[in-house]
């Protein structure tokens, strides 16, 4: 059968469908626990996460769902040397956005606090809760920290933007490796590169991998449907991962307009930006992604300019700006159909299996 793959048989589960684990709070419990019990692999974006709201967050998913689930840490969760910016950087972003915090009639922030990495303590946590799945963004572990995770049970998934990062992947010893394209949205996890030199398509990304890698590929980006489920393992894929599809539903944690604009026509335009966060992500098009590229140099590192803007994107939700919002979202999402994530995990099986069942009578 066609869910008979590497994936099935490492993860734990039915279904070679995986959730995106959406960072900055866009995770749920109960979007985990209703891919996972669906026969899919749920997923939590837990890099903004203290220590012990993981440890919190791991036993309210166990309790929810008695299923294999993935949690999701970035190696690399700053870009800022020490943490911080100097004062003329800061000065700099403040011109550049002034005109937008000046619109919304809200003063300029303070320079962000210094930002302290917490991964290391992060880490340590998922060896103690020991989630079946532990992926990861932004770089490559050590060998002796997997070869901890093989110890404990701890299925490692490392993501590449590149074929380069790939093979760096596959050296490292990780049970499976991710193929992100550049079709998906949300962060581009790239490590060796710059994002915007990373930009290979899914399909392309997959064949490249599938070429020179022996280790099992996820596919992700640009899928949303079963037929792109179809195509991904047909190309060689051992399971795709979705995640705006699943953004899209009501049991993730978006806001409630995020989730109306990725049903909306605004959802045909997205646009890779650094305006929002200091890293390259793609999000719906928006006024100040537009208005700002080509200033990336005088954006705040990641995560300050997170920090920075926190409170123009709280003033812009308030005040109904939504074109000074950034909405997460891939360039698949005029397809989107499904509101329930159960309902979106039953067409993407039902789908996938029928189009292999087509296939063989032809």
């Amino acid at each position: 059968m066609w869910y008979n793959t590497k994936a099935t048989e490492l993860l734990g589960i039915d279904y070679p469908i995986l959730q995106g684990p959406f960072g900055g709070g866009l995770s749920s419990v109960e979007l985990v626990a209703a891919v996972s019990n669906a026969g899919g692999l749920g997923g939590y974006g837990a890099y903004t996460l203290a220590p012990l709201e993981i440890y919190e967050l791991d036993k309210q998913i166990k309790a929810a769902t008695d299923k294999p689930y993935n949690l999701n840490l970035w190696v690399s969760d700053t870009d800022a040397p020490g943490g911080t910016v100097s004062d003329e950087q800061y000065e700099l972003a403040k011109q550049t956005f002034k005109p937008y915090f000046d619109e919304a009639g809200i003063p300029l922030p303070a320079k962000p606090a210094p930002f302290k990495s917490r991964f290391e303590d992060q880490l340590q946590v998922v060896l103690d809760i020991r989630p079946r799945v532990f992926s990861f963004m932004f770089g490559t572990l050590p060998q002796d920290v997997l070869e901890q995770c093989r110890q404990r049970g701890i299925r490692t998934v490392g993501a590449a933007t590149t074929l380069d990062e790939a093979i760096a992947l596959d050296a490292t010893g990780v049970d499976m490796i991710i193929a992100s394209g550049f079709e998906a949205g949300g962060h581009r996890p790239s490590f060796l590169a710059s994002s915007e030199s990373s930009i290979t398509g899914t399909f392309v990304l997959l064949q490249l991998i599938r070429e020179k890698v022996k280790t099992p590929v996820i596919a992700a980006g640009g899928i949303a449907s079963g037929r792109g489920i179809a195509a991904a393992l047909t190309l060689g894929a051992d399971a795709a991962q979705i995640g705006t599809a699943f953004l899209a539903c009501d049991e993730s944690n978006a806001l409630p307009i995020h989730k109306k604009m990725l049903f909306s026509n605004a959802a045909k335009y997205t646009t890779l930006s650094r305006a929002f966060t200091g890293r390259l992500g793609r999000g719906l098009t928006s006024r100040i992604a537009g208005d700002l590229s080509g200033k990336e140099k005088t954006f705040l590192p990641f995560p300050l300019q997170t920090t920075f803007i926190s409170s123009l994107r709280k003033a812009a939700l308030e005040q109904e700006k939504w074109d000074m919002v950034l909405f997460w979202g891939g360039q698949i999402a005029p397809i989107l159909k499904h509101k329930k994530a159960g309902l979106l995990m039953q067409a993407l099986i039902e789908g996938t299996g029928e189009f292999f069942s087509q296939q063989l009578k032809a």
